[in-house]
This record gives structure tokens, sequence and C-alpha cells, in this order.
């Protein structure tokens, strides 16, 4: 007879756990590497002087970051359920200080349907903003805040008709929301065009591969000298964020803009004293220019002898058609509001006019419509 007890099994789950506790102290067990308590992290390299380009950024930043603020737009929604008007956030964008009465300059379409704005300059202070006057055509805004003159760095103004081609330039804004950001890069093509919030075309705008983001809209871009050269209006991506391609309007068209919106609350534009028809109309009757639909009472256009639509003994008459001022050909409202911006009131223009099959010159001058 065997007197031996029987070999019982160790099941696997026992066999798990034991193996778990084994691990565990194999990982717990002290540190057996050769630890030497003499030894020193390394010597560190001397970096040197920072290269001339690097020194010029960080001072342009330094100088001009003061001056660029962050824009928050509130609009009024009304809640389904409770019929609660509530106020939430529109959208951000950047601006910038434009003197130290506290005007600020911005983007229209960062502004546009807000029923209040708030503007935080750079020292984190924030400050309830009214807006002064805007122009859709030009994408331009033009705010008020009350913050002390101390708060207010206006940022230099430069020129942009002397802009070259790869020339260097900075965007500083606050891209989704990260402020105070800097991005660089080089005047890509000049005389671009785009469309604005209201759809016309802006023109003579700056194309910039200097990183350009949501958030960037309304802030500087600036010259190696840290001037203002354009503000940052819209970007070309099919996805949303920066391709390489940015736009900025000039500062030139800037500077006319914001200076007449201080002056007057809009710009002054000059004009002919004419309605003008809808271009559909004009296409589908085949006309290549601009048809005059009426002509203002006591305008230039009046003065001038031009006319408009008309109906003599139940028949209509087509007014005159502008074929050109000063040479140059408009075809639509876009390039006649592009000529005669180049103009100012008081200028005398001359206008190629097509009246009966006939083709002739008539003598303007230009006169205040804004």
């Amino acid at each position: 007879m065997n007197s031996h007890p029987p070999r019982r099994k160790i099941s696997p789950l026992l066999l798990f756990i034991i193996g778990l506790i084994l691990l565990g102290w194999f990982f717990a067990k002290p540190d057996r590497r050769v630890h030497n308590p003499d030894a020193t992290p390394r010597a560190i390299t001397a970096r040197g002087d920072l290269a001339a380009d690097e020194r010029n950024t960080i001072e342009l930043f330094e100088a001009t970051s003061p001056a660029v603020v962050y824009i928050t737009s509130i609009e009024l929604r009304r809640n389904l359920f409770s019929l609660n008007v509530h106020e939430i956030p529109k959208g951000t964008g950047s601006g910038f200080v434009w003197d130290r009465e506290g005007r600020i300059v911005t983007n229209y379409h960062v502004i546009e349907d807000a029923s209040r704005v708030h503007v935080t300059l750079a020292d984190n202070t924030t400050w309830k903003a009214a807006l002064v006057g805007a122009t859709p055509d030009k994408d331009i805004a033009v705010l008020q805040i009350t913050a002390p003159v101390e708060s207010l760095k206006p940022i230099p103004i430069g020129e942009s008709d002397t802009l070259l081609v790869g020339q260097k330039v900075f965007a500083i804004g606050n891209p989704f929301g990260l402020d105070q950001t800097i991005t660089s890069g080089i005047v890509s093509a000049l005389d671009r065009e785009i469309k604005s919030a209201n759809g016309m075309t802006i023109h003579d705008v700056i194309q910039t591969d200097a990183a350009i983001n949501p958030g960037n809209s309304g802030g500087p871009l600036l010259d190696s000298a840290g001037r203002l050269i354009g503000v940052n209006t819209a970007i070309y991506s099919p996805v949303g964020i920066s391709a390489g391609i940015g736009f900025a309007v000039p500062v030139n068209e800037v500077n006319r803009v914001v200076t007449q919106i201080i002056k007057y609350g809009h710009i002054i534009r000059p004009g002919l004293g004419v309605s003008v028809a809808n271009e559909r109309l004009a296409k589908r009757l085949g006309i290549d220019g601009i048809l005059i639909a009426r002509v203002e009472k006591d305008s230039a256009a009046e003065a001038a002898g031009l006319r408009g639509i008309r109906r003599i003994d139940g028949e209509l008459y087509l007014g005159d058609i502008i074929i050109s001022i000063d040479g140059a050909l408009v075809r639509n409202l876009d390039d006649l509001r592009q000529e005669l911006d180049r103009h100012k009131v008081g200028d005398e223009v001359t206008l190629r006019i097509v009246r009966d099959d006939q083709d002739f010159q008539v003598k303007v001058i230009l006169e205040q419509v804004g």
C-alpha cells in the first residue's frame, strides 16, 4: 500500500496569481544600477550672439505687440424653449491701436452683426467698444474704447505703394484665440483682388505667405521696420487654416478710409450723381458698360447733360451708357467704383458715353455722394 498522500494539482488561476506577484516584485525591487554620487550634468555649450534677423524679429515683436488687441464680438440669441434672450460669443479676431484717443482698427467682418464688442489690450484689460464707423466695401471698421492713454500704444504707420514682391513681412494677431502670436513670411504678390464682406471687390490687395489663420483677421501686417503695411483680412485655404496664401488690405487705403471714418463716421465717396441699372438687366440688353438708370436732380451728371432711362410718348428710351472713365474701361459696378475711388471730390473726369449709337466724351466734376 502506498503511504504517500496524493499529489494535488495547482490550478491555472493560482499559477497566474503567483506570476503576477513575482512580476510585481521584479519591477518593485531597488534599482541595482551603479550610481555615481559625484556625477554632474554635461556642460552647456555657449550659444553665442543671435543672428541679426533674429534680433530684428524679437525687437519688432517687443515694440509692436503692445499695439495688437484681441476682439470678442457678442450676439443676442433667443432660447427656443424659454424664449429668453442670451448673450453668446459670436466670434473673435484681432485689431490694433490706431491712436492715443482710443480708436481701434479691425476688419468689418470681425464685428459684423455683433450686439456688443469687447477689446482686450496687451495688458489683459478688457474694454467695451463702441462703433465709430465702418465700410464693408473695404472690410474696415473703427472702434472706440475709453482705456487710459498709458495703456494705448499706437502702431507706426508705413506705406504700401513702395512694397516689393519678396520683401519680408510679419503678422501679429490672435489665431484660434492664442493671443500675441507672430508669424513671418514675404510679400508673395501685389495687386490682388478679393471679395469684401458685402461682395464688392477690394483691389490692390497684398498677398503674403506669412501664416494667417482664423482669429488673425483685423490684425496688422508689418514690414521689417515694424511699420503697418496692411490689415490681415482673408486666407485662401480649402481646409480653413493657413495654406500659405493670405491677403491684407494695403495701408494706403486703410489710412485714407480710417481717417475719413474718424472725421465723418463714414467714408466720403466721389460720385457722378447717377443711379445705375442692375447689371443683369444690362447684360440681358447686351450692354457692355454702365447703363445710367436715373440722373439725380441738381447733380454733377445733370450739369454735364447726362441722361437716364426715360419714357417719351409711351415709349421707353435707354439712358446713357458709360464705357470708360479717363480712358479706363468700366464694364460693371466694381469697375466704376474702383475708378471713382482713384479720385477725390472736385476732380474733373472724362467719361466716354454711348447714346443712341453715338460715341462721345463728357467732362464731369465729381461730387460728394457719401
